[in-house]
Formats: C-alpha cells, structure tokens, sequence
C-alpha cells in the first residue's frame, strides 16, 4: 500500500497521548469487553490465562466497567500534526501511516453515511503508550487496538504492531495494519447504527452476538478495503494509490492469526473450546473480511440475520 506523497494528512481527529502516559495501569486491563472492548492482544492473553491457569500478575478484563469519561492523559498533537503533513511522511513513518488511514476511512465512511442520508460522527483516535484511561475503563498496552463504546473513541499502542509480527507471526505490512484500524473503525459504525447495543456483555459461542459483532466489523474493514484507492482527500485525489495482491494476502494472513481457533490451539495449550469463542475462527474472520473487499458494500456485512451462515 502506498500514498500519494503529495497528499495533506490531517491530524485533527486524532490525539497523542504518548507523552501523558494516558492514566492506565502498567499491567493488564479493565476494558469494557462489549462492542470491541477487548483488544487482539487482550483476548490472547486472556485465553493463555485461563487454559494455562494462574494470573501471573495480570489484572484481566472483568466484565463492563462504568464509565469513568474518556481520553486519560494529556493529549499534545503538536509535533504529530508538524511531522505528518502529508503522504511522504506516510510512506515511511508508522504514525504518520496511522494517520492517514484514519483519514481514508473517515472519507470514505462519511461519504458513505451521507448518500444514506445520514451523518456520519467520526470516533477520535488515541495514540498512546503504556496505559491509558477511556470511557469504558482502564487498558494497557497488552488490550491491543481497541474501541471503546463509551466515548466512541479508537485506542492504539503502535508497539502492538511489532508485537503482531514477532509474537503471533503475522506478515505485517501497511495493509494488514490497516485491516486492524478499520476493524476498530467497524465497530464504531456499529455503534453509530445501534448494532452494539444487540449484543450482550461476555456473550459467547460460535454463534454469539460477540462473534457476530466481530465478524461484522472485519466485513466493514474489508469494505473499506475495496474502495481505499478511490477516497479523495480534501485535494480530490485519492489518498492510498496503490494496493497489491501482497497487501491483500497479508490482511488475510493477520485474521487467520487472531482467530479464536489459532489463539487457542497455537497460543493456549493445543486446546480448542468453541463454546469460548468471542471474535470468530481464522475461517470466518478471512471469510467476512473477503465478503466486504470482494463487494465493496456494507449491507453484505449482515451476520445478524437469521439463517445467516457465518461460515
């Protein structure tokens, strides 16, 4: 995936909470699990945990928290916004990259509301390192990307990245980064249509509403997907012009590595136990996320309704 160099990022929806410190606890995490709460790297810790037993010191999610307000930490975007200004800088520096998809999917999801006739709210993005406080609780850095429901806004440590590859072998690369962001994005959507709200806190199961939730999400990222190369800036030029069949590959490559049935059999033990199945198996993540880039269209992405076959 590449951007257009000559493209002006923006950084205005976004707050940079690493200089802060964001609030959050160094260990663990207390993120509301509902509606995407509970992040990539959570989700694996929690299964290591509790098919491996012990807590090693790491405080786990334990159900919904109240709402505690949103957005811990001291944002400054300053040097953000003086060293992302446009694709060139995208093209080489992982923040500035963050940014632009934010924008990309921003442009395209606004859009997208509007000949819906409706208005499209975009979520805030928070950057930040170590820990962070939100609307739906604390979280450290091992909840992964995620979204909080709460305050409608999309919480990212970058290290997570490196963690992907290095940790859980994911091919990485721009474009499976993306896939992550507009997973989180999806959520958000869901939010903003009332879809969250049809699913029960710590619903589980092959068939629950969490996996639907999450299934319906990496269809809207692959949604986005499709049209990335065909989102305008404010300039009208398209923002990403190119995405390989490479790119493609390795976004499918980073769901088949977060699925239930990989993080159980791969990470906890060898041991695969569907009935704790929140996010969806390797097959239906691939599934999902191909439905949405395959037709490009967001009323595809129903895996709510009944007989649906989820895969």
């Amino acid at each position: 995936m590449r951007f257009d160099e000559n493209a002006d990022l923006d950084t205005s929806n976004i707050d940079d909470l690493r200089g802060g410190g964001g609030g959050g606890s160094p260990m663990g995490g207390r993120v509301a699990i509902g509606g995407g709460g509970l992040g990539i790297v959570g989700l694996i810790i929690y299964f290591l945990i509790s098919q491996l037993g012990g807590s090693g010191g790491i405080s786990l999610p334990s159900g919904l928290d109240q709402p505690s307000g949103g957005g811990g930490g001291v944002s400054d975007t300053s040097e953000l916004a003086s060293s992302c200004r446009s694709g060139r800088e995208a093209n080489s520096k992982l923040d500035c990259e963050v940014v632009a998809v934010v924008n990309s999917l921003d442009g395209y999801w606004s859009d997208t509301f509007a000949r819906s006739g409706k208005t499209y709210q975009p979520p805030r993005t928070n950057f930040f390192s170590g820990g962070v406080s939100t609307g739906c609780g604390t979280a450290s850095s091992s909840t992964g990307p995620f979204y909080c429901p709460g305050d409608n806004e999309v919480y990212i440590d970058l290290s997570f990245f490196n963690e992907l590859e290095s940790r859980f072998g994911a091919q990485g690369g721009p474009f499976s980064r993306a896939y992550v962001i507009a997973h989180e994005y999806g959520h958000h959507i869901q939010a903003l249509l009332g879809t969250t709200d049809r699913v029960r806190a710590g619903d589980t199961g092959p068939t629950s509403g969490s996996v639907r939730l999450e299934l319906q999400a990496d269809c809207y990222a692959g949604v986005w997907a499709n049209h990335a190369k065909t989102v305008p800036t404010s300039s009208g030029r398209p923002l990403i012009t190119e995405v390989t069949k490479e790119d493609v590959a390795a976004a499918l490559d980073t769901a088949e590595k977060i699925g239930d049935d990989y993080i159980q059999s791969e990470l906890g033990g060898g041991r695969v136990d569907e009935s704790q199945f929140s996010h969806g198996s390797s097959a239906q993540r691939e599934k999902w996320y191909s439905t949405g880039y395959r037709t490009g269209d967001p009323s595809q992405c129903d895996t709510f309704s009944r007989g649906v076959n989820l895969g």
